[in-house]
């Protein structure tokens, strides 16, 4: 087994054990501390995820984005794992779709959709000193990065976590990117300095 899936497991275990009300509450916590971060707070358009299960909540954060006249853009996950992405309208506008996720129910925009954001909110399990970030393996986001990458494109890239899931080290392999930042409920960490958002 893989460092990054023995680390996973061990991740995905202690998820595991929060209760639904540990995630309400700490998804209450991080939509303010993310609302405060610099990048979010100057952002036009954000391309974000709808939490399941036990993943840090962005429900909450999606509900203030939009409300406060950002743009917000969903994945939709393709059958080939890659992600088209369509526009945010309210959570009476998600729909169930495969693997529990919920999708927003609008018009396709296509996989470079992603290239007008000013942040990409980025899923993640841990994210290290250094900024690299440990994802769940199926690759969907390594997709997404290497589009921003190839197309000169330089989003603010951020990871919601619980606190605990900023650690000292993650595997990491070549196509991996570190991120500018992570948000948990203690607070906002960047690790690269001077980042502002791409003003579009």
């Amino acid at each position: 087994m893989s460092e990054k899936a023995i680390l996973r497991g061990a991740l995905l275990a202690a998820r595991r054990l929060l209760t639904p009300e540990d995630v309400r509450k700490t998804a209450a916590v991080l939509a303010s501390a993310a609302s405060a971060v610099p990048e979010l707070a100057g952002a036009r358009t954000v391309a974000a995820y709808v939490s399941v299960g036990r993943e840090p909540g962005t429900h909450a954060l999606l509900d203030t984005l939009r409300a406060r006249g950002v743009r917000v853009l969903l994945p939709v996950l393709m059958a080939d794992n890659d992600l088209d992405w369509a526009v945010f309208e309210g959570a009476e506008h998600l729909v169930p779709a495969g693997r529990g996720l919920l999708e927003p129910h609008g018009v396709r925009l296509g996989p470079r959709a992603v290239l007008d954001a000013d942040v990409v909110l980025l899923p993640g399990l841990a994210v290290d000193e250094r900024g690299m970030r440990l994802g769940r393996g199926g690759g969907s986001y390594d997709r997404v990065l290497a589009r921003l990458a190839s197309a000169g494109a330089h989003p603010a890239l951020v990871v919601l976590l619980y606190d605990d899931e900023v650690v000292a080290r993650v595997p990491e392999e070549p196509h991996d990117h570190p991120v500018d930042a992570v948000v948990t409920p203690a607070g906002a960490r960047r690790f690269r300095p001077g980042t502002t958002p791409r003003v579009s």
